[in-house]
């Protein structure tokens, strides 16, 4: 198996690129997906986010925004949260690669993939990049988006131009669509032929 880990900083279409790897049936690991399970009404980690954090859940689970007022900033808050979710994370992630370990090639789409050293634990990293005004049009295009909270989300992820350096793949979506679906159908057949170090390198 050859497990390609997939990141990309905000507004780069990360989402829709790994919508595209399931098209072509490449399993995925999706781990804000995760974190959501895990935070919703009656998720394994509802009651406990309560009990480090009390009045940041309701009907639907945690409360996202009230749980963000709570860890930003505060450093000692944001570890204990850490703390409890990285562990339940990476164990649905060794489960998911344990149910397709048959797999020629699985994805595990992690936001912070290379700022939280996950990239050490994948064979081959692709970052997903766009030019950066068509970034801050996509992510102020979003509801409730504004300029100094894209500016605080920016300030946590390392600058895209870095991450394009450090990748083993670059899958542009400042293309039309049809060319990003190629560029992605080129990568899944080399690496499913593992031929990792012939395909198209960033």
């Amino acid at each position: 198996m050859i497990v390609l880990g997939l990141t990309g900083s905000i507004g780069m279409g990360k989402s829709t690129v790994a919508d595209m790897f399931r098209a072509a049936g490449v399993p995925v690991f999706d781990a804000d997906a995760e974190v959501h399970r895990l935070q919703r009404a009656g998720g394994p980690l509802t009651a406990r986010i309560e009990a480090l954090f009390p009045g940041t859940t309701g009907p639907l689970g945690v409360d996202r925004a009230a749980l963000g007022k709570l860890v930003l900033g505060d450093r000692a808050a944001l570890g204990r949260l850490e703390s409890l979710i990285h562990p339940a994370v990476e164990q649905s992630r060794r489960a998911f690669l344990r149910r397709n370990r048959a797999r020629a090639l699985v994805v595990l789409d992690v936001p912070l993939l290379m700022e939280k050293g996950g990239w050490r634990r994948v064979d081959a990293v692709a970052v997903v990049s766009a030019p950066i005004w068509m970034q801050r049009r996509r992510v102020l295009g979003r509801k409730g988006m504004t300029e100094a909270r894209l500016r605080h989300i920016l300030s946590h992820q390392m600058p895209d131009r870095e991450k394009r350096r450090r990748a083993d793949f670059i899958i542009p979506t400042g293309i039309p669509r049809g060319e990003t679906r190629l560029v992605i159908t080129h990568l899944i057949a080399c690496l499913r032929a593992r031929r990792v170090r012939y395909c198209r390198h960033a």
